[in-house]
């Protein structure tokens, strides 16, 4: 398969939802989402998703908030707490696509008003995933301070493994095109959920596994062709470039359409960014 049409795990991590979480048509594409096999109860398979050569989930700052010793719970809200509501759910895997059970997730963010309780473990907590990988947090969606976008923290460990801490981003936030930390890798997939919000995040560490299958899977999903020409009102890729959702543009020779306002910037290029564009 060549390089430049084969699917990164990242592309299909952000891209596509597991059953009982509902991903707009339009970002699902590619071979079954190694989460899927696990909503159906099935080991995972070594696919091309799996095995790419991608890096695990990227580390970011932990910034001055972080308080260890947080509570073990799955739910940071109470009746009385102000704030739209957010579930978070999603899967632990290691690098073989497999998932990781008794995973530690520790969370913590801001309120509704943008302020840390750092006297108490309001908006803190700790969990670990079930024997799926999986993991749900209850929660609002943070508050704005200045200098950043909204984001919650996260550090994941798989048990005798070092941390990883990272933070989760929100798309379509105006925020994070002036934010210097905002990384779109990290973009959660996020839906309207009435009286609240859903969203979306599988994490991959840097965890060695040996897969329970070598065998690639053939995958359902029909072939796209691609042109090496640029789609109707299209252009080529250039960083600088303000580009609105629905915007399409080539890349190397293929086809992408962008899938959230952003200003173009470099590292930011198409097949980089799956929460920003869609191969077509």
């Amino acid at each position: 398969m060549d390089e430049e049409h084969k699917l990164s795990r990242k592309t299909v991590l952000k891209a596509a939802l597991a059953a009982g979480v509902a991903a707009p048509v339009a970002l699902i594409g590619g071979p079954a989402l190694a989460r899927t096999s696990v909503a159906n109860g099935q080991a995972p398979e070594l696919t091309p998703a799996c095995d790419d050569g991608d890096d695990p989930t990227p580390p970011q700052t932990e910034g001055p908030y972080f308080k260890p010793n947080s509570p073990q719970r799955t739910s940071l809200v109470t009746p009385n707490t102000q704030g739209t509501r957010l579930t978070v759910s999603g899967y632990v895997f290691g690098l073989g696509c497999l998932p990781i059970a008794r995973a530690l997730l520790d969370f913590w963010q801001a309120d509704v008003n943008g302020a840390y309780d750092n006297v108490g473990y309001t908006f803190r907590g700790h969990q670990f995933t079930n024997d799926q990988g999986a993991f749900s947090l209850s929660t609002i969606v943070p508050g704005l301070y200045p200098g950043r976008t909204r984001h919650i923290h996260v550090k994941v460990q798989a048990p005798g493994r070092p941390v990883l801490t990272t933070q989760l981003y929100f798309p379509n936030e105006p925020r994070n095109n002036t934010d210097s930390i905002f990384d779109p890798r990290l973009l959660m997939t996020v839906r309207d959920q009435p009286p609240g919000k859903q969203a979306a995040f599988d994490f991959v560490l840097n965890v060695p596994q040996t897969p329970t299958s070598t065998s690639r899977p053939t995958s359902t999903t029909p072939t796209t062709s691609t042109s090496t020409s640029n789609p109707p009102g299209g252009s080529t890729w250039a960083a600088g470039t303000g580009y609105s959702a629905g915007a399409r543009v080539t890349y190397s020779g293929r086809g992408y359409v962008c899938l959230q306002a952003h200003t173009a910037q470099p590292g930011w290029e198409p097949p980089s960014t799956p929460a920003l564009w869609r191969a077509e």
